[in-house]
């Protein structure tokens, strides 16, 4: 019970710090994943196309949920150790694994990662493309390693 209760929790707290992170950084980086000029056009959708736009909302939950439970599984053996740890040491340790491991460190190239910095051609990589999408990566592990912090455990 202990492990569906934290797979739930770990879905809540993922799914709404992820919307959080993403409503902000797209007030900033719009042109990056919509209209004409879309600086991601030849791979990402188009969220300014209304077809795209729907095929993106229709995918984003349960995309979200899937993404949820296997990133809590993998937390499974190290629950009873990380619910004896300080709420700043539960909060540098998840909001950490996020960042670093899901996001900055992680092997996919893309504008924000080290893989990117590596792989991907300078426009997407040059230093405001990558701040830009990078602070979303910050907000969103920040979020989360509070609230995973303080109420997975």
């Amino acid at each position: 019970m202990e492990i569906i209760r934290f797979t739930f929790l770990f879905f809540i707290i993922h799914t709404i710090t992820y919307y959080i992170a993403g409503i902000i950084n797209l007030q900033f980086s719009k042109k990056l994943y919509g209209g004409r000029n879309q600086l991601y056009k030849s791979f990402l959708r188009n969220i300014s196309d209304p077809n795209e736009a729907s095929s993106v909302n229709k995918k984003i939950l349960p995309v979200q949920m899937i993404r949820a439970i296997l990133m809590s599984v993998v937390l499974y053996p190290v629950i009873g150790f990380l619910g004896e740890l300080s709420f700043g040491l539960r909060f540098l340790f998840m909001g950490g694994l996020m960042f670093i491991y899901a996001d900055f460190c992680s092997a996919i190239p893309f504008s924000n990662t080290l893989e990117g910095i590596i792989y991907m051609k300078p426009k997407y990589v040059k230093p405001r493309v990558f701040w830009t999408i990078q602070m979303e990566a910050i907000v969103y592990s920040i979020l989360f390693g509070l609230a995973a912090g303080w109420f997975l455990f």
